[in-house]
């Protein structure tokens, strides 16, 4: 069910630093928008991508973000293609999601006096270091969300940018995630048919989502269970200060440590073809694979951190285990594995009735809306519910 505005056409810029993650992750409230007789146009790198969010009927403009450099003349040159850009589209709000674009972005909104929401979907290295660099990104974080609307994922994230006075309480907003279509991420099996147990981890090839931890526990098991397989699945990122090299990838496979699957957009099908789903992050805005998993009726190992956590109730639906702790991963893995297949159903089942309740995409969607309407000065005019 969706809300319809009736005879209102406004323009509403959505902002991020790939087209990549416009479309899996924010298609739904694209549409959603759109259905609302919003005039929505999207902001990001051209890649792969671009061409399926021009089919969504949506004006699309290029912009070149450099996601991993730290060059204050990048950044420049990036904040002038942000002023072009919205000086020309002149939109009635911008909603600006992914670090880079939420920073100069944000900035560049002031000077032109646009009405913005910025979405906080995880802190990342930013706020894992406390180097020089990071302090910089914060201190700009705090010019760029000043009088803003802040949304964050999580509840953890929030307390962190108003312990370090990054925002004002009045300013925040808490929505769970992109939200989860459960009819489109839904088991046809439940159980999978595998005569070998399976445990997938999905991330991008970086330590911070605890890649290091995952071989380890494995190393430490492997020789006691024969029988059960692991999987990797995820593609690298180089340039990124804690990215995993190909040479590290191809002697874990080769020392049989683990399957690696490369980097596929058929993640439902994989998920589908796993026993248990790991993410031993260090950290998560909201982890859209433990949703994924979790709908597809999948119990799941991950750690005790924000954006992990607020998906997996330890012994619920799933283990949780302490960050950076390979040992306690290990216990995890072996606990699942002793557990009959029966409880491991039961686990399953449990997560997507969570996922249904907190974090199906219709809720998010509709929470979105009700935020974006007011930013539009739209508020609760006449809405027609349609199914």
């Amino acid at each position: 069910m969706t809300q319809r505005l009736n005879n209102i056409i406004k323009t509403i810029a959505i902002c991020s630093n790939t087209s990549w993650y416009l479309y899996n992750f924010r298609m739904g409230l694209i549409k959603a928008l759109q259905e609302q007789n919003y005039n929505v146009v999207l902001i990001a790198p051209k890649d792969e991508y671009s061409n399926r969010l021009e089919k969504l009927g949506c004006e699309y403009y290029h912009i070149d973000i450099n996601n991993k450099g730290t060059n204050p003349i990048e950044d420049i040159k990036l904040s002038y293609q942000f002023y072009k850009l919205f000086k020309s589209i002149s939109p009635d709000m911008l909603l600006i999601y992914t670090i880079k674009p939420n920073i100069y972005g944000g900035i560049v909104s002031k000077i032109l006096n646009i009405p913005t929401i910025n979405v906080v979907a995880g802190l990342g290295t930013v706020f894992l270091n406390d180097n020089l660099s990071s302090k910089i990104a914060r201190l700009l974080y705090k010019i760029s969300f000043t009088n803003n609307q802040v949304i964050f994922e999580n509840q953890d994230d929030c307390n962190e940018f108003l312990n370090k006075k990054l925002v004002k309480k009045g300013q925040t907003a808490l929505i769970p995630g992109a939200g989860i279509n459960t009819e489109e991420f839904k088991s046809k099996n439940i159980v999978a048919k595998n005569e070998e147990l399976v445990f997938l981890l999905i991330s991008r090839l970086i330590k911070d989502k605890g890649v290091i931890e995952y071989i380890e526990a494995i190393k430490s098991i492997k020789a006691k269970y024969p029988n059960v397989k692991f999987k990797i699945l995820g593609s690298y990122y180089f340039g990124n200060p804690t990215s995993i090299s190909k040479d590290e990838v191809e002697e874990w496979v080769n020392d049989g440590i683990i399957e690696y699957l490369g980097y596929t957009d058929a993640v439902l099908e994989e998920i589908e073809k796993a026993d248990c789903i790991v993410l031993p992050s260090y950290r998560e805005g909201l982890s859209r694979v433990l949703l994924e998993a979790a709908s597809m009726s999948k119990p799941i190992i991950t750690t005790n951190v924000p954006g992990c956590k607020d998906v997996v109730v330890d012994e619920y639906n799933g283990y949780l285990v302490p960050p950076k702790d390979s040992n306690s991963l290990a216990l995890a893995i072996e606990k699942m594995i002793a557990l009959p297949e029966s409880e491991r159903v039961i686990m399953g089942k449990k997560g997507r009735i969570k996922v249904i309740e907190e974090f199906d995409e219709e809720i998010v969607i509709k929470k979105y809306l009700n935020i974006i309407n007011k930013k539009c000065n739209i508020g609760s005019l006449a809405i027609e519910l349609v199914n």
